[in-house]
């Protein structure tokens, strides 16, 4: 059974739903540029069963059901997100975590991993590392792929009043002039816990480059899986490769 909470933090309100299994080490899911709770389906519930630990998803601040935004994020809003983990934890009365991120979410998941003893370990799917022109043309494709408004209309299920500002948070910023030259790689040398990198090898946006430098770059032990015949959702496409997947790296973690 899911406990869904809203928590007061700075900055306004967040959505959290947690699967709690009693007295283990929690996961945290950071989900992705279009997501929220909800997008993630059956999968945190699974992932709770099949790790037998608690669960944590929340909604990022302007996503799902967490509190509007009315100014679209910082160009620094990647590294900003450590400041709303660490305030989740202290008023869900966390000390120490393993954190998940899916695509941006795990880009911020490795940044809020840096210099940080409560974080135990990263599970990093389908993670940026870097502006690629392949990033940029599976955004451009989105924008014209949600420019069917029934299309657009079923992210509205998701975040409701608040998808034009989502979809304008991921496509504004991300193809805008001052954020070509972002980059994941001259941080990563600080993340000193386990990563798990995971990746498809036909991610619509962003090549293999992706894992690999992030495997190679943090300082951390690293383990790198390449799901074949997979694009951008591994937790999806290949439900059972990563949960497997998962399970193995979490509990060489928890030894």
């Amino acid at each position: 059974m899911a406990t869904d909470q809203i928590l007061k933090i700075h900055g306004g309100q967040i959505f959290t739903r947690t699967w709690e299994v009693k007295n283990t080490l929690p996961v945290i899911m950071l989900h992705d540029s279009l997501g929220c709770v909800d997008t993630w389906r059956d999968f945190p519930e699974k992932l709770s069963a099949k790790l037998n630990h608690t669960v944590i998803a929340y909604d990022r601040l302007g996503f799902g059901k967490s509190s509007a935004r009315d100014e679209l994020p910082s160009l620094q809003f990647i590294q900003e997100e450590a400041k709303v983990i660490e305030a989740l934890c202290q008023e869900l009365n966390i000390t120490e975590y393993i954190l998940f991120g899916y695509s941006v979410g795990g880009a911020m998941a490795l940044l809020a991993a840096i210099d940080n003893k409560f974080c135990k370990a990263v599970i990093s799917e389908s993670a940026q590392a870097f502006i690629e022109e392949q990033t940029r043309h599976g955004i451009l494709e989105a924008i014209e792929f949600y420019k069917d408004p029934e299309r657009f209309d079923k992210l509205k299920k998701y975040h409701g009043d608040k998808t034009a500002w989502v979809f304008h948070a991921w496509t504004d910023i991300w193809l805008s002039e001052p954020y070509a030259n972002w980059s994941l790689l001259s941080h990563l040398t600080k993340v000193l816990c386990p990563v798990l990198v995971i990746h498809g090898d036909k991610d619509e946006y962003g090549s293999l480059a992706f894992p690999d430098s992030i495997a190679t770059t943090v300082s951390g032990p690293t383990t790198k899986a390449i799901i074949k015949n997979c694009g951008h959702i591994p937790h999806r496409e290949h439900q059972d490769e990563v949960l497997s997947l998962i399970e193995k790296f979490v509990t060489d973690v928890c030894r």
